[in-house]
């Protein structure tokens, strides 16, 4: 938890804020047979994507701001959009809040959206030989909410950012949280962690001799043909994957992908109390789920419906795992609806 003392003085200072960084060129591509279609619109016929301005467009929207984390003064980078009631976006692993760029035209009419990249993540401090974990991220959450003057929020949250959604829900249910949940929406992420299948590059990320060299060695081409399998058959995700890609090796983030990979470990630590939490909540749930996920897909989505039969659950039979990038404007409709 965030210690009240240490959010009541850095309440009472002016908040630093710094521009967000500048992001690197992107790789540029020989010309093939899509030569001259323009980028994002090379995508399977029938999906839904809304037009976006690139990751540098992204930061700039936003700035660094220095918040009180684990004890210590951290940059965070957040974007802050839209006006009206407050909508906090909660961004997975291994990407960034960008993730949630295309949804940010239809929320951002009726929301005043509060996007945060995690500690370690996209434009936010990334130290090295840190123990990161979820309970730390729930931590820069509420300091984010203290800074931004927070009472209320609804809460999206997608894959890594579903875990802390939960404590955030289990803070909730113990009295001990400021701010008010009026509601919270989930998207494919291991609610229940004995379900969640990671993906081969992750599990050896967890393993104490082979993740630290694979952080060391990792590269671009590696990284991206990881994220494949994640991406729904005949969506395009080169431009999606390109993006997560620049937002993880800002400022050497790949680096420290060995110690992020944690989260899995701590998912198993604190399963119990994390499951308790989303099934006993009295703040209102919603699910928008991707099917075709192979990491938290359509087996999650059974047990979500079998213990939770009564919350709204949106079935996207073509999407897989990134239903923010994959189908942003049906992702929006179940958010406002």
């Amino acid at each position: 938890m965030v210690d009240d003392d240490v959010v009541r003085a850095h309440a009472a200072q002016p908040i630093r804020r710094e521009p967000a960084p500048p992001v690197r060129p992107a790789r540029r591509r020989a010309p093939g047979k899509d030569a001259g279609v323009p980028a994002r619109g090379r995508r399977a016929a029938g999906r839904d994507n809304g037009e976006v301005g690139d990751l540098a467009a992204w930061w700039a929207k936003g700035e660094r701001l220095t918040l009180p984390v684990g004890g210590a003064e951290r940059s965070v980078f957040r974007a802050r959009i839209g006006s009206g009631p407050s909508m906090t976006l909660l961004h997975g692993f291994p990407s960034s809040s960008h993730d949630w760029a295309k949804l940010v035209p239809e929320l951002a009419a009726r929301h005043t959206l509060l996007a945060p990249d995690f500690l370690g993540f996209g434009a936010s401090e990334k130290p090295v030989d840190h123990a990161y974990s979820l309970h730390e991220q729930a931590d820069l959450v509420e300091a984010l909410w203290a800074a931004e003057g927070v009472s209320e929020t609804v809460l999206a949250a997608h894959d890594y950012g579903v875990s802390v959604a939960q404590e955030l829900l289990a803070r909730a249910a113990e009295g001990s949280l400021a701010v008010r949940l009026r509601g919270a929406h989930f998207m494919n992420g291991g609610l229940y962690p004995e379900l969640h299948r990671p993906q081969p590059l992750q599990t050896a990320l967890l393993d104490p001799e082979q993740g630290p060299q694979i952080s060391r060695l990792v590269s671009e081409e590696l990284f991206v043909a990881g994220l494949g399998p994640t991406f729904a058959p005949g969506y395009d995700a080169s431009e999606d994957s390109e993006d997560i890609w620049r937002a993880t090796s800002n400022d050497g983030g790949e680096r420290i992908s060995h110690l992020l990979i944690r989260y899995i470990s701590d998912r198993e630590r604190h399963g119990e109390r994390w499951t308790g939490a989303l099934e006993a909540t009295a703040v209102p749930l919603g699910f928008v789920w991707g099917m075709l996920d192979p990491v938290s897909g359509a087996h999650m989505a059974a047990r979500i419906r079998e213990r939770l039969p009564d919350a709204p659950f949106v079935a996207m039979e073509d999407v897989a795992h990134w239903p923010p990038l994959e189908a942003p404007d049906r992702v929006a409709a179940a958010l406002l609806g």
